[in-house]
């Protein structure tokens, strides 16, 4: 594969699913909570980079020896994951990325350096992405796991089984990938599903901001401690919800809220919501927050 050619593909997506589901059809994977990465190499030669298409070489310099697991040319995809205590960290990965002095960046990739797990193979001397994913699997296994590449493990049929774990141990959520499924540079099937492990709670609106969408708000989403209210995050907030109305009607108050500087319209916090969410950041902040629809 040409470098050039390279530089244009993206990585192929995945649809989304709330339940899981076991099938003999299907493999099952951890879904590793991290940065979507492809990885070309050639001749010595490497490039990583991001499913937006930044090249991430300086960034992740501790993942440049890839380079040296194949004499090959060879595309991969995969995540690169920051494990903290064997488990992702997405909030140091993030940490990681943002860093721009280069000095910062070779301490970091010393002392929080990065993995990337890869989970399939498109190339290797010839396009491989007509082979079922399968076959994929068979000529990834023979790549050796090293200190920055490791291989996932996939589990057969008992997708059920796999996200329990997962639940158990707190971790992103689980893939679920058709056997037979060819890969797709750049589209989102069916074929490949995420099931998420999202955390499910209650939280008090305290007020909300408008948009230009008829009939959807942000609402300022807040929890009670102490008698004192603190601001978790936004979620957007529509009619078909059934205190909406109720909400963009209350009176307006001052803020109320003890860490919210945002520009909106304050209610009382007396209407709560059930919101979905990944995981609590460093601040307390709700991670990828959302209202679930009863048919979800």
């Amino acid at each position: 594969m040409e470098k050039s050619r390279f530089l244009k593909l993206k990585p192929m997506l995945l649809h989304e699913i709330f339940k899981p589901f076991n099938s003999k059809n299907y493999i099952f994977e951890i879904k590793f909570d991290g940065i979507r990465a492809l990885i070309y190499i050639d001749k010595g030669n490497i490039i990583i980079k991001s499913r937006n298409n930044i090249i991430l070489n300086d960034t992740y310099p501790e993942l440049l020896s890839i380079k040296d697991i194949s004499d090959d040319t060879c595309v991969f995809d995969g995540e690169i994951v920051l494990f903290d205590d064997g488990k992702p960290n997405f909030s140091k990965l993030q940490e990681r990325t943002r860093l721009k002095n280069k000095h910062r960046i070779e301490e970091f990739s010393q002392n929080n350096p990065v993995t990337f797990v890869c989970f399939d193979v498109l190339y290797k001397n010839k396009d491989l992405t007509n082979l079922s994913l399968i076959e994929r699997k068979e000529i990834l296994n023979k790549f050796k796991d090293t200190n920055n590449f490791i291989k996932t493990k996939y589990f057969e049929e008992e997708g059920n089984e796999l996200f329990k774990l997962i639940k158990k141990e707190k971790l992103e959520g689980i893939i679920a990938k058709e056997k037979s499924s060819k890969y797709n540079y750049g589209l989102r099937t069916k074929e490949w599903i995420k099931i998420k492990n999202f955390r499910e709670e209650e939280f008090y609106i305290a007020g909300f901001i408008k948009i230009k969408s008829e009939n959807v708000v942000s609402a300022l989403l807040c929890e009670k401690k102490n008698n004192k209210y603190y601001f978790v995050g936004k979620v957007l907030f529509s009619h078909n919800n059934k205190d909406y109305e109720k909400v963009i009607n209350s009176k307006p108050i001052k803020n109320t809220i003890e860490n919210c500087d945002e520009k909106a319209i304050f209610i009382k916090p007396c209407y709560k919501l059930k919101i979905n969410y990944m995981e609590r950041t460093k601040n307390n902040m709700l991670r990828q927050p959302f209202i679930k629809q009863d048919n979800e």
